[in-house]
């Protein structure tokens, strides 16, 4: 039984939600779970996120860092910090996108430790939620986020592939 309170935290807006992403890499003491359309624009390559999640990765080899995505375009592209993580820390982080007929789920969201979550109602929508000290709804997004994580397939490998 957790000693802290609930709080949930209202999200207007993409920077509200990009802020609140920050927080909850942060939050991520063992497992970041993170689920998204593509990553783009959410702040991913940007040196502080990378550092949070370089930080959380390197603090103990159990740590892991899940990774999915409905198209891997912008990561594997435009997000050199997330490919360079992958490089470094292939056996804790993995980066899998969903297949076609998952391509309908449009809520994005990402669990810290079975404890936080932040989560947006639609792609389209900037309006959510950050609750952290959450553990019964943070599970439950886990749950889904596995359940779709066990139908997805690797999206991006850690190889380094060249002559």
């Amino acid at each position: 039984m957790s000693d802290y309170t609930p709080q949930h935290t209202k999200l207007d807006g993409i920077a509200d939600y990009t802020a609140a992403l920050d927080t909850l890499c942060k939050l991520a003491q063992h497992n970041l779970y993170l689920f998204d359309k593509d990553f783009d624009g959410l702040g991913f390559n940007a040196e502080a996120r990378y550092e949070t999640l370089r930080g959380l990765l390197l603090a103990s080899p159990t740590h892991r860092l899940f990774v999915l995505v409905h198209d891997t375009r912008y990561l594997t592209t435009l997000c050199p910090r997330m490919m360079t993580l992958l490089q470094q820390f292939g056996s804790s982080m993995s980066i899998y996108q969903t297949p076609k007929n998952l391509r309908q789920i449009t809520e994005p969201f990402a669990v810290a430790d079975n404890s936080h979550y932040v989560r947006r109602f639609h792609f389209d929508d900037p309006r959510g939620i950050l609750a952290q000290h959450d553990p019964e709804n943070a599970l439950a997004l886990k749950s889904r986020f596995m359940e779709i994580w066990a139908t997805s397939h690797q999206g991006v490998s850690s190889a380094k592939l060249g002559l």
